[in-house]
């Protein structure tokens, strides 16, 4: 009823509400001393508006009426407590030092006070049960959503009361990991243990459980989804502690399980001597700076305060956002954003900026990545990954960059797709540039890693959304496995092994563990509150289809060309030695692919590649098809 008043209309409420309550409290005193109910004489009755008028504005001078009723807690109690001891005090002084006519017992100076600390604290915290627990006086709230919350620290207990402000949802438990807390009653809702979970489900039948637990490792997180994924119950999740204390998100702030949770590992610490190396006070240039690795990339170089952060790419939405986000992110930092539009195969705009800007570090992060439309499109695909990264390092080279980092990926290893072989010859064209004599004063790295979670043509968006819509969830086949990253640990190690490259250096980071799709599918629905349609389950919800692998796609992916890798000071990053190719063999080769993917040659340039790249093994004929398409249209093409 109260929360349609504006706040000077609630003050006036509560001004009055202490004015009542500070006269009853005195009344109260003189009755219960002289056993009557009190009627003051004439000579006595300025006492009694004495009382507000000596406390009101002491309430309102040590800000009782700023505090909101229903966050009250200890402090403000105290500070109640101690405002109405000093009112006590100060009304005690005044009338010893006027003094009363007739009959006063002093007594009443000491029960005038304990009476207006029982009304004027009791008021409060009845107020503030009232707002906290008005949802369930509601009729409507026993229809309420029901929801469990596993964690009943003071994470939980703040998600407990922000819900039980609302009429869409429940607190019906709390699960607690803690056999101390187990059993126990907070606001009225009771702390279970995990294996009183199917007898909850019987009970109040919820259908989501919120996990708040934000300060928890990886680990520890990924057992405690392990024990509710049998239960088919939809997970949402409070963010994590560091997130909470950047300011980034509010404790309450729910949302689905990350899927970092289901299959990430915790991080070891970084090397903060690696991730300034090559970025404080240094002009830093990312190209793609507007994709899934590039945009993370800008982000953590933006922390270790670099002079200046160029943001090379050709989409100019995905430009925008990433520098509107950065910009955000700078705060009072004193580092120079500087956005460019380009593409990363155009020489002349290239040196025009590295020239201009006097650029220290590239991080070369552009790249088409995404198998099945690089297999469509594989002349671009030439073009974009393997021309643009040779005329970026040409041009770094011209322009004296110290350093130049690629990304590059777990498919560059005996490729079986154009994408894994573009980025082999990428990689190819660093290593052979590292050995030739005007690279000098220019040290060129490789980093090369498996899937990221959430990057933009993966699985986990694809499946999210498919749940969303009820499926089918489309697996290309049962055995196929795939290493994971985070994308923040992903971006994090590649600044960190590109500053102990050397030259030429191919790095690689240690993945952890692949895991299965079929399986990271069926944890997804599980978790999202469904259950999984088959053969044991007719009557479920959402069906996993297989469909067949992809063209050029793997049933797993490797890091290593060959054995022989070697450890480096950072235990998750190893450093491999490769065959390369000497950059006199290696530019007419490049000359050649380049020169027929733009004539549409794609017969030709799949020899090239055959050539090149050890352990190249095409699963599929796209390439000899587009080729086939264009001559029936008679679309021009040169031989």
């Amino acid at each position: 009823m109260l929360d349609g008043l504006s706040r000077r209309r609630k003050r006036i409420i509560s001004y009055s509400s202490d004015l009542l309550l500070l006269l009853a409290a005195l009344w109260v005193a003189f009755s219960v001393r002289l056993e009557v109910l009190y009627l003051p004489p004439a000579a006595q009755w300025w006492i009694f508006p004495l009382a507000p008028l000596l406390a009101l504005p002491l309430f309102s001078w040590f800000g009782l009426y700023r505090s909101v009723t229903r966050y009250i807690g200890f402090q403000a109690l105290a500070t109640s407590l101690k405002v109405v001891t000093l009112y006590a005090l100060l009304w005690t002084l005044v009338l010893l030092t006027v003094g009363v006519e007739g009959t006063f017992p002093r007594s009443v100076y000491l029960l005038n006070y304990l009476f207006a600390v029982l009304f004027i604290m009791g008021s409060r915290v009845a107020a503030r049960w009232y707002i906290l627990n008005r949802p369930r006086l509601l009729p409507g709230w026993v229809s309420a959503t029901p929801v469990l919350i596993y964690g009943a620290g003071s994470a939980g207990i703040q998600l407990a009361q922000t819900i039980s402000l609302s009429r869409e949802m429940r607190v019906v438990a709390f699960i607690d990991d803690n056999p101390t807390l187990q059993g126990s009653v907070i606001n009225g809702v009771r702390v279970h243990s995990i294996t009183d979970l199917a007898a909850l489900l019987e009970q109040f039948a919820p259908s989501t459980l919120l996990l708040s637990l934000p300060s928890i490792s990886h680990y520890r997180r990924r057992e405690i989804l392990a024990q509710l994924e049998p239960y088919a119950l939809r997970v949402l999740t409070v963010p994590s502690l560091q997130e909470i204390n950047e300011g980034r998100v509010r404790i309450d702030a729910v949302r689905e399980v990350e899927i970092a949770d289901l299959l990430g590992r915790d991080a070891v610490p970084a090397d903060a001597q690696l991730l300034r190396e090559n970025i404080y006070h240094k002009v830093v240039m990312v190209t793609g700076a507007g994709g899934t690795i590039g945009s993370e990339l800008c982000r953590q170089i933006l922390s270790q305060a670099p002079q200046q952060l160029l943001l090379f790419d050709l989409n100019e939405y995905a430009l925008y956002q990433i520098e509107r986000e950065l910009l955000l992110l700078k705060g009072e930092r004193p580092t120079a954003i500087v956005p460019l539009l380009g593409s990363v195969t155009d020489s002349e705009r290239l040196a025009a900026i590295l020239h201009a800007f006097t650029v220290n570090t590239i991080y070369h992060a552009a790249a088409y990545k995404h198998v099945p439309m690089v297999e469509k499109n594989p002349g671009e695909a030439v073009i974009n990954n393997v021309v643009g990264s040779w005329r970026c390092a040409e041009a770094a080279l011209a322009a004296g960059v110290a350093t130049f980092v690629l990304i590059s990926t777990d498919k560059a290893v005996r490729p079986t797709n154009t994408m894994g072989a573009t980025k082999r010859i990428a990689e190819l064209v660093l290593q052979a540039l590292s050995r030739d004599p005007r690279a000098a004063h220019t040290r060129f790295t490789m980093v090369r890693f498996g899937n990221v979670l959430g990057s933009s043509g993966s699985v986990v968006p694809l499946f999210r959304e498919q749940i969303k819509t009820g499926g089918p969830v489309t697996v290309t086949d049962a055995r196929i496995i795939r290493y994971f990253m985070t994308i923040p640990e992903a971006a994090e190690l590649v600044i960190q092994a590109g500053a102990m490259g050397e030259g030429g250096d191919v790095f690689v980071l240690d993945m952890g563990e692949p895991g299965r799709i079929l399986d990271l599918a069926r944890r997804m629905i599980r978790l999202s509150g469904y259950e999984v349609r088959d053969e044991n389950h007719p009557d479920g919800d959402v069906e996993i289809r297989i469909t067949g692998l992809r063209p050029g796609e793997k049933l797993y992916e490797e890091l290593l060309i060959g054995d022989n890798v070697v450890p480096t000071r950072h235990p998750k990053i190893m450093r491999a030695h490769e065959e390369v190719i000497p950059w006199p063999e290696l530019f007419p080769l490049l000359t050649e692919l380049e020169q027929q993917s733009r004539r549409g040659n794609y017969g030709v340039v799949r020899q090239i590649l055959h050539r090149s790249v050890a352990g190249y093994d095409p699963q599929c004929g796209i390439e000899d098809l587009i080729y086939q398409q264009q001559r029936q249209k008679d679309l021009p093409l040169t031989e």
